[in-house]
């Protein structure tokens, strides 16, 4: 049987959350290992179609890999950016999001679901722009 301090090595210190479409969350969480270091988790929290369930994909990254892993993100989204997709509009969802959370916040939605993965979420994104039937991810 694990005890208190046993448990609490796999609490999280700091945690972001990234909701990335109708069913897909990103948690980065700082988590504190038995010898007091830290190392990130990267979750993706995808919820089924069934609706009950969630499937969840984990990266560990510890801190010797930090500089590396970020400079080799950075280099590959902004290869995106700039080589292969230098017209499209990134900030388009970042401005849908945050219309639906204002359009959230005035109608006082407080509805929370769990994901599985022991964070709480808020209600799904706000519906697609043109169809409230598609399943696309990102077409909130």
């Amino acid at each position: 049987m694990a005890t208190v301090d046993q448990d609490s090595r796999f609490d999280s210190v700091f945690s972001k959350k990234v909701r990335a479409g109708k069913r897909r969350t990103y948690f980065f969480d700082v988590r504190r290992t038995k010898g007091d270091d830290f190392y990130l988790t990267l979750t993706e929290s995808t919820k089924k179609f069934n609706g009950d369930t969630y499937e969840r994909h984990k990266i560990f990254l510890y801190k010797e890999d930090f500089n590396r892993f970020l400079t080799s993100l950075e280099e590959t989204i902004n290869h995106v950016k700039t080589e292969l997709m230098p017209d499209y509009d990134y900030e388009e969802f970042d401005r849908r999001q945050e219309e639906w959370e204002t359009k959230r916040a005035e109608e006082g939605d407080d509805h929370d679901n769990n994901n599985g993965d022991g964070h709480k979420e808020k209600a799904a994104g706000p519906p697609a722009k043109n169809n409230p039937d598609v399943d696309d991810e990102m077409s909130w």
